[in-house]
This record gives C-alpha cells, sequence and structure tokens, in this order.
C-alpha cells in the first residue's frame, strides 16, 4: 500500500517532510475532560503505550515542541472525533493516514506541497516524479490515491524547450559587418574634409568625440537592456517596448523606422552626388548636371537597392562582404595617396602634401555660409547612426543577448578612429581654399599660407571648405576610391533598407497601431516582411527628392538623437526601479551614465534646432496618447509599472512608522 511506501521513506529519512503528521497526533493528545477507553478507537487500533513506544523512536530523540505522555488506555472522545474526521478527509484526497506514518512526531512540519525544484534549475534534465520515486506502480487503487495530485516536476517541459526562431547570423556578420557598413557611409567620403575645412583640426576632432560618447553611452545602454533576457526582432523598438512599455516603445518605434529610411534616402543622395560629379568631369549630364541629376541618380540606386533585398536577406549579406572589401582597398588607396607627392593638377586644386603650414592654418575653425559647430555636428552625426544596424537585425541573429553588445561597441570604436584619421589627414595636407588654377600660395617670411582673393568672398570652388570630392582626387588610384564611394552608400543604404522595415514589422505585429497590422504579416521560412518593404521604399523616394545631403541630414539627425535618448532612459528607468527581472548579462554600464546619455541627446537636439526638436517630441507625444487611450490588450510588463510598485510599497513603509493621529485620518461626508 502507499503507506507502506510512506513508512520506508520516513525511516531513510529522520525528521524530513516525507510524512510529517505530527499536527494530527496533537490533537489526539487527551485531556483531563471526557476520557474514554483506548480501544474504541476504531480499526487503528492505536493505543497509548503504542504512541509512547513510537515518540521513542529514532526519528523523535530531537527536542519537541511539547510532549505530552497518555494515559494507559485512555484518550479524550472529542479528540477522537477529530481524528476520524481528519482520517477520512486524508482518505478522500489519497493522502496516507495517521496509522500508516512512522516517523510521525516530527516537530513543526508542514503538509504543503514543497516547491518543484526545476523552477530553480537551468538545467535540461528530465526528473523523476514523485510517483516514480516511490515505485508506485499504475494501478487503479494507485490511480485513484493520486487523483487531484499534481507531480512533483513536469517532465516534459523544460526551460530549453521553449519555441523559438532560430537566427541565421553570427555576432561578426550580423552585427560588426553591418554596423561597421552602416556608419562607414556617404559622410566618410564626401564630407570629413568639409568638416576639417569648417571646424579646423581641433574642433573636428571634438566633433567626433562628441558623437563618439553619444554612440557608446547609447550602445552600453542598449546592450544591458539586450542582455536582459530574450530579444526578438524589432531592434530599438522592441528593447525600448519590452523595457518601458507600449507607449514609449511604439512611439519612438515609429520615428526611429522613418529615421531609418530617411538615413536610407541619404545615402542614395551621397552616391548619387559623386555619381554626377564623376560624370560631369566627362561632360556627361541628363538634365542639368546638378541636384536635378542627383534626384535621378538616387531613385534608380534606391529603386536597385530594393529589389536585390527583394531577392532575400542571404543574398544581400553576400555582396556585404564584397562592399566591406572594396571600402577597405578605398580606404587604404585614400591614405597611400597622402604620402605620394601631388601632381600639378592635385596642387591646384589645393593639395599640398603633408606641410606644418598647411596643419597651422586648418588648425582652427573657420565657419562659412552660417555654419556653427552645431550644424557641423549635426551633418556628421548622422554617420554614427548606423550603431543600430545589429539591433535591427535581432530577430535574424543565434545569440542577440551576445552578438549585439560585442559586435556593436567594437563597430563603434573601429569605425570613429576610420573617421578621425580621414578627417586629421585631410586637414594636414589639403589648405581651405584653391582656385583651381594657380598653386597655393605661402609666405617667404613666415611660411605661412596666403589665401587667395576668391577666399575673402568665399566663392573659391577647390578647397577642403569648398569640395565634398577632395579624398577622390587625394587618393592614389582614382577608381578604387570611386569603387569605395559607392560599396560605403550602398551598404549604408541597404543597411537601413533592410533594418527600417523588420521594425516596421515588428511594430505592426504587436498590434500597437490596429489599421497597420497588415504591415505585420512576413512571409517565407525567414518572415521576410515584403509588405514593409514597399511602404519603406515609397517613404524613402519621396525623401530623395529633396536632393540635398546637407538638409536631410538636419531631418533625421534630430529623429534619431529621439530614439537614443529614449534608449538611454528605458536603460536608467529600469535600473533605478530595482527590479528583479532586470539583471543584465552585460555588467559596464551605470544607471548615472545612462541619465547622462538621454540628457546629452535631448540638449543636442534642442542646440540643432528648437523648432525640429519641438515638431518632434509633439509627434512623439501625440502617439504616446494615442497608445495610451487606445487600450491595447497588451501586458508585457515594464519598469513605469516597476516604479510604481515601488514607490507605493515605499509610501506604506513609511506610513507604518507614522503614529495615529486623527488629523491623519480621511473622513468621508456621511449624506
Amino acid at each position: 500500500s502507499m503507506g507502506m511506501h510512506f513508512q520506508e521513506i520516513s525511516k531513510n529519512n529522520t525528521g524530513r517532510n516525507s510524512c510529517g503528521f505530527w499536527h494530527m497526533f496533537r490533537r489526539m493528545l487527551p485531556n483531563e475532560k471526557d476520557e474514554v477507553p483506548a480501544e474504541t478507537i476504531g480499526s487503528d487500533n492505536i493505543t497509548s503505550n503504542e504512541v509512547g513506544k513510537k515518540s521513542k523512536s529514532k526519528s523523535s530523540q530531537r527536542d519537541l515542541p511539547t510532549e505530552r505522555k497518555l494515559p494507559k488506555g485512555k484518550t479524550t472522545k472529542s479528540e477522537l472525533i477529530e481524528a476520524a474526521a481528519a482520517k477520512e478527509s486524508m482518505s478522500k484526497e489519497g493522502m496516507p493516514g495517521p496509522s500508516d506514518c512512522v516517523a510521525c512526531n516530527a516537530p513543526k512540519i508542514s503538509i504543503d506541497r514543497p516547491p518543484c525544484i526545476d523552477n530553480y534549475d537551468s538545467s535540461n534534465v528530465n526528473r523523476p516524479s514523485m510517483r516514480e520515486l516511490i515505485g508506485l506502480k499504475k494501478t487503479n487503487e494507485n490511480e485513484a490515491a493520486m487523483k487531484g495530485r499534481t507531480e512533483s516536476c513536469s517532465t516534459t517541459l523544460t526551460l530549453k524547450s521553449i519555441d523559438r526562431t532560430t537566427g541565421t547570423f553570427g555576432w561578426i556578420t550580423g552585427v560588426l559587418l553591418r554596423c561597421i557598413l552602416g556608419i562607414l557611409g556617404a559622410t566618410l567620403f564626401l564630407r570629413m574634409s568639409w568638416l576639417g575645412g569648417q571646424a579646423g583640426l581641433l574642433l573636428g576632432m571634438c566633433v567626433i568625440l562628441l558623437s563618439f560618447v553619444v554612440a557608446i553611452l547609447t550602445a552600453i545602454s542598449m546592450s544591458a537592456i539586450a542582455t536582459n533576457g530574450e530579444v526578438k526582432g524589432g531592434g530599438c523598438y522592441y528593447l525600448i517596448s519590452r523595457s518601458l512599455g507600449p507607449e514609449f516603445g511604439g512611439s519612438i518605434g515609429l520615428i526611429f523606422y522613418v529615421a531609418n529610411t530617411v538615413n536610407a534616402s541619404m545615402n542614395c543622395v551621397g552616391l548619387a552626388e559623386a555619381a554626377v560629379f564623376v560624370l560631369k568631369g566627362y561632360g556627361w549630364k541628363l538634365i542639368d548636371g546638378d541636384i536635378n541629376d542627383v534626384r535621378i541618380y538616387a531613385f534608380a540606386v534606391c529603386l536597385l537597392l530594393q529589389c536585390i533585398i527583394f531577392i532575400g536577406t542571404q543574398f544581400e549579406s553576400k555582396t556585404q562582404i564584397l562592399l566591406l572589401v572594396s571600402l577597405t582597398l578605398a580606404i587604404a588607396t585614400n591614405i597611400v595617396g597622402t604620402f605620394l607627392p601631388p601632381s600639378t593638377y592635385q596642387a591646384e586644386r589645393g593639395i599640398t602634401g603633408y606641410s606644418w603650414a598647411t596643419t597651422y592654418a586648418n588648425l582652427l575653425p573657420d565657419f562659412r555660409n552660417g555654419q556653427t559647430f552645431i550644424t557641423v555636428f549635426g551633418v556628421y552625426f548622422p554617420a554614427m547612426t548606423g550603431i543600430m544596424a545589429g539591433a535591427s537585425m535581432s530577430g535574424d541573429l543565434k545569440d542577440p543577448s551576445t552578438s549585439i553588445p560585442r559586435g556593436t561597441i567594437l563597430a563603434i570604436v573601429i569605425t570613429t578612429c576610420v573617421y578621425a584619421i580621414a578627417m586629421v589627414l585631410t586637414t594636414i595636407t589639403v589648405v581651405r581654399d584653391a582656385t583651381g588654377v594657380s598653386l597655393p600660395q605661402f609666405s617667404d617670411v613666415t611660411g605661412r599660407f596666403i589665401p587667395p582673393k576668391c577666399a575673402t568672398t568665399f566663392t573659391c570652388p577647390y578647397g577642403i571648405a569648398n569640395d565634398y570630392q577632395i579624398m577622390l582626387l587625394q587618393g592614389a588610384f582614382t577608381p578604387l576610391v570611386i569603387m569605395g564611394i559607392f560599396a560605403s552608400t550602398l551598404s549604408s543604404a541597404s543597411g537601413c533598407l533592410i533594418g527600417a522595415p523588420r521594425v516596421f514589422q515588428a511594430l505592426c505585429g504587436d498590434g500597437i497601431y490596429p489599421y497597420l497590422e497588415f504591415f505585420g504579416k512576413g512571409h517565407g521560412s525567414h518572415n521576410e516582411p515584403y509588405r514593409a518593404y514597399v511602404v519603406t521604399f515609397i517613404i524613402a523616394s519621396v525623401m530623395i527628392f529633396i536632393g540635398d545631403l546637407n538638409v536631410i541630414s538636419i531631418i533625421i539627425t534630430n529623429f534619431f538623437l529621439a530614439a537614443f535618448a529614449i534608449t538611454n532612459f528605458a536603460c536608467f528607468d529600469a535600473t533605478q526601479a530595482n527590479s528583479p527581472g532586470f539583471r543584465p548579462g552585460f555588467r559596464f554600464y551605470n544607471k548615472w551614465l545612462s541619465l547622462f546619455g538621454s540628457v546629452l541627446c535631448i540638449s543636442m537636439m534642442f542646440m540643432l534646432s528648437w523648432v525640429t526638436a519641438l515638431i518632434t517630441f509633439g509627434i512623439f507625444v501625440l502617439l504616446f496618447i494615442y497608445i495610451r487611450t487606445n487600450k491595447s490588450d497588451i501586458n508585457w510588463g515594464s519598469s513605469t509599472q516597476a516604479n510604481s510598485y515601488r514607490n507605493a510599497l515605499m509610501g506604506l513603509l513609511k506610513l507604518s512608522q507614522i503614529e495615529e493621529h486623527v488629523k491623519k485620518n480621511s473622513i468621508e461626508k456621511v449624506e
């Protein structure tokens, strides 16, 4: 019988919970009233002598809380009635009765079921149930006894059996390369020389370092959130929505999606600018050889990239390797070209080679045409927005929690060094202003650079302050540099055209915006967002017709700064809540650094353009209110809810220390 099994367990496990019915026998202890003979106990035939013998067993050698000896052969009538009722209830539940217990005098033993040990074990081992441990066979009698009771632990569900989509990319191909190619975009070859000409060598380095600080703080906060749990598709949107809630995630997710789409437009325009410049040298133009040609070429590039992406991300990932090789060769060619003596053609356009006079002339800023430190920062900063390229592919990564921090931070360090080297090399080898006709002039007395007459009116066509294609002229082998420009712009544009639709797909698939659920459906084994591809292409095509790289840069800078600010704030808020659910695997983060990063991003938004910043925040607030009032059936849990619970708990703890007083009690008006 089951009772015999429990007797064996109790003998081998002295003092444990295996058969604890001590409190049942406490009820059977007699009092001085209403005594009856022990023979009337019933079928169990438990006498006071037997109870006394059992109390002297090995399992009862501990100090019991109370130990009362029974009068021989006597017990109370009331206790007999209670014992009979207890036995009947236990038999209905399939539990052993008091007579089946041997180690029944263990002190303070509860009959509550112990917690399942598998809840605290992350292993994948199937553990036996209580039925299997005690060796019960599946008979009708035993099945009836175990009816209504749960197994000690499930033998089928384990932590590793959770259904999840297996990614295809590792941290190098999925995050590192995508971030590098996303960061090294049109800005590298088309705006770094201009940045040095406007801000000078010193302030130019400050612009790069400021962007690096914003990017690295955001990457650290993003890494902390990404390593706190399972990360699915959606990148920045998924991280924020599961941390701060659907209101914040849905609002900033839509802004982040638009920013990535416009970033793709910017890189297409950058490639078109380079193409128009090269073709103009051969006297070939479509319409006017200027902005209209840029628009046509940019649209054609965007259409070509979208067709490639429709083939599949696997094909696109193979082209990424080719683009990276081309980009590396172009950078190496440009560095080698700075060591070669300039030709007459190059010298007439301001290239002097390494020169202390050129370095001194370009050391300090010389802002022109209304440019300032902030506007130059606004033109450069979109280059660093590629740090989210890896996170946007989170649904296609094998291990997002490890890949995102490692690949993103390493990519930021590498690309910042590349940008800094490019800016320094052009600043110390090319003068600010050149006529394209005469060679640069230097003083015979001081050795300093003498600006040409056109520099006073800012009408010189060449020099790093005026010509965007200086790096194209400076390379050792021009075709390789052209190939590098195409590779950098194509890689950044394709990264945005791939990542942005996935953010939009995740946003629509979560049902935050009910009317956009149509675009959340994926197709194929890789859940390709073809519908989101179409929407992204339409938005990118509209923005392409602006045709000016600097104007597009200013627009998307505010959007990306807003997304970075919310990402940093999400990490700060989750840490501040002290929730046990926020325990990131990435330990190199600090809540105050995250808060500083959030404040820095917001400050830069208003310094760059307070009008654009207000418009961005206005859009964010409207989306926030819409999601809040929509009352969608979503319960992801958030740090804001954790903060509410924490504040309420702290308030109750403070109230418990306050003495009672009539002034602190609320009085309801009775009508």
